[in-house]
């Protein structure tokens, strides 16, 4: 049978029988695999090393007669490791990986193997806070599963105007006009930015970012909460 070579980031792990293991990982082509990892708890494995958490490798593979195929190599690319430095990184990672692990099928598209070794980077970089990694994340499946929502026009199609305030409409997913509205032209904005492919750590160095964040940041946890239910 073909191995395949591909490129993947280690969604879970689950110990089997004595020394294997069963691994779920993210490819950028291959989509999203099960794979047996034989051995890989012997001390010696070779396969140990290439297959950490919060790291991106490059393994070799066969798909079996199942869904589970066979893990045949791993060699370790990037491993992000200040992530395991800091508790709280540690455990907004898992929790990441895990919602992105639950919404994603085998044929997951590349986007999403993109935003997750995007999401090991910044969960690596101190400069970006875990707040703004998490509402990013969020913002990030949303746009990659076609339901961000609407930052371009109101509730009756008229397009947002620097000039208004705005309440949002969690009903619909679009802003409504209101005099002294929560939300005016920085907000959408930086929400605009949020639903684009900006980095976060490019998003860190928006003026007044903390405040903009914390206006905001209840519009993309409910959506995402609607979105991934």
């Amino acid at each position: 049978m073909n191995h395949i070579v591909t490129k993947a980031i280690v969604l879970r792990r689950v110990d089997f029988g004595e020394a294997d293991r069963i691994i779920t990982v993210l490819t950028p082509d291959q989509g999203k695999l099960g794979l047996m990892a034989k051995g890989v708890r012997r001390p010696k494995s070779k396969l140990a090393g290439g297959i950490e958490l919060f790291s991106v490798s490059s393994i070799t593979f066969m798909r079996g007669r199942s869904e589970l195929g066979t893990l045949i190599s791993a060699r370790l690319d990037n491993h992000y490791g200040n992530i395991v430095r800091d508790i709280q990184r540690v455990q907004l990672g898992y929790d990441l990986i895990k919602l992105l692990d639950k919404i994603t099928e085998e044929d997951a598209e590349a986007d999403y193997f993109t935003l997750l070794h995007q999401l090991l980077g910044a969960l690596d970089d101190t400069a970006v806070t875990s707040e703004l990694i998490q509402i990013w994340f969020y913002a990030q499946l949303l746009r990659i599963g076609g339901m961000a929502p609407n930052l371009h026009t109101d509730k009756v199609g008229k397009e947002l105007s620097p000039d208004q305030q705005y309440q949002f409409d969690f009903d619909s997913g679009t802003f409504t006009v209101l005099d002294g509205g929560p939300y005016g032209a920085n907000h959408i904005k930086f929400l605009r930015l949020l639903f684009s492919d900006t980095q976060p750590l490019v998003l860190a160095k928006v003026a007044d970012m903390p405040s903009l964040l914390n206006a905001v940041k209840q519009i993309v946890i409910y959506w995402q909460q609607s979105y991934s239910s």
